[in-house]
């Protein structure tokens, strides 16, 4: 004779509440789950005054990982600021607690910040680069999803180019944001001049200047063998300064860059009509050395930071596809766009925009299931919220 079971107890709801129940269900999208927004950071919680600068990467395991610097005790960029992370094991609809990657100093005024990831492909490893006190350059890893971390060491002294052939540099920021792992396998593509499958770039910028004073100029930092060693490769040129990587279909790298041209200090010639959109350049060694900067019109800014990856998936004819996220107005930090490249860069006809109002920083990357995700700085820097979107969503542009 079957075990006698329990009968179901029937819920029991108030009018309104069921009223309240129905309603929710109805307006909500079939896939509200997939479309809805997260904040994994919020300012006034995990005893952080502020959360800034985002960087966003996603493990050989599908593992999101957000960075970001939890700001003490104000907003300020040199203030007492740790590195902090939450990870995500279901595409961003739920984070996991804040973890601590790096801190120094306790209460002492010590600035950790400018996270740039890169996960290696071939090991699994998570790179994660940052800075001390805006001049010195440390770099992690973790080999389990970012679950624990290496005590941080110091490469600067690797990654710098003081000598005689230019002044010793002083301010130093890494990314923020994401480095990339070079996919190409030969040389024989047409504009690749080398090849190093596997290598490991990381953007970054400096200032012959002990602070922000001088003009900046972009660069990149490189690692040939899974990160044990870093070097420093080449320069873009002046008034270039926070930047993002992406490798193109034929192998060269294209790197995307803030616009300091018509911005003080460290340039009183500054030209205005000049700024207002990013700077790009290409590499056909790999990174050692760059093409000459130019102006990317269809990229308009208003001086801010900037996302660039490409998917991992090529356009039909072996083009890159590019996504790129920036505050996409000349005048000021709102309107958070994405937008989508199906041939290299050269053209951004189809975008999408995620927020009207203040935005700032950005970070995005591929999802396991194929969407992209942002992370990215809104409401004046009190929130920084995650956002999925899939391809189907992004429109002609216009």
């Amino acid at each position: 004779m079957p075990p006698t079971l329990p009968r179901p107890v029937a819920a029991r709801w108030s009018l309104p509440a069921a009223i309240a129940l129905l309603l929710l269900f109805t307006a909500m999208p079939a896939d509200a789950a997939d479309t809805a927004e997260t904040v994994p950071f919020r300012a006034g919680t995990d005893g952080y005054f502020a959360f800034r600068i985002p960087a966003l990467v996603t493990s050989t395991r599908g593992t999101l990982l957000a960075f970001c610097e939890g700001r003490k005790t104000s907003l300020s960029d040199d203030g007492d600021n740790d590195l902090v992370l939450r990870r995500s094991f279901d595409a961003g609809r739920t984070w996991g607690p804040l973890q601590l990657v790096h801190e120094e100093g306790g209460d002492a005024v010590v600035t950790i910040g400018n996270p740039c990831a890169v996960v290696d492909r071939t090991t699994g490893v998570v790179w994660l680069t940052m800075n001390r006190e805006n001049g010195r350059v440390l770099v992690t890893s973790s080999s389990d999803d970012g679950q624990t971390w290496a005590p941080p060491r110091d490469i600067t002294t690797d990654v710098s180019r003081p000598g005689p052939s230019e002044p010793e540099w002083g301010w130093y920021a890494m990314g923020p944001g994401c480095g990339i792992q070079l996919t190409v396998s030969n040389g024989t593509a047409s504009g690749s001049n080398h090849s190093h499958p596997g290598r490991l770039v990381i953007p970054a910028n400096h200032r012959t200047t002990p602070d922000r004073s001088g003009p900046s100029s972009s660069h990149v930092i490189y690692s040939d063998d899974h990160g044990r060693s870093w070097h420093v490769g080449g320069t873009v040129g002046p008034h270039t300064n926070e930047c993002q990587l992406a490798e193109l279909g034929d192998g060269r790298l294209l790197i995307n860059c803030r616009n300091h041209r018509g911005k003080a200090p460290g340039n009183p010639n500054g030209k205005p009509e000049l700024a207002g959109r990013r700077i790009t350049a290409v590499s056909s060694d790999a990174g050692l050395t760059w093409s000459e900067p130019t102006l990317a019109d269809a990229l308009v800014e208003p001086t801010c930071q900037a996302g660039l990856i490409r998917l991992a998936k090529p356009s039909a004819d072996g083009h890159a596809r590019l996504i790129f996220t920036n505050p996409a107005s000349k005048t000021a930090r709102t309107h958070m766009t994405i937008r989508l490249s199906d041939d290299d860069g050269a053209t951004w006809p189809r975008s999408l925009l995620l927020e009207a109002g203040s935005s700032g920083y950005s970070s995005p990357a591929e999802l396991a299931d194929g969407r992209i995700g942002v992370l990215y700085e809104r409401a004046r820097s009190r929130e920084i919220a995650f956002r999925a979107v899939a391809l189907e969503e992004l429109t002609a542009d216009p």
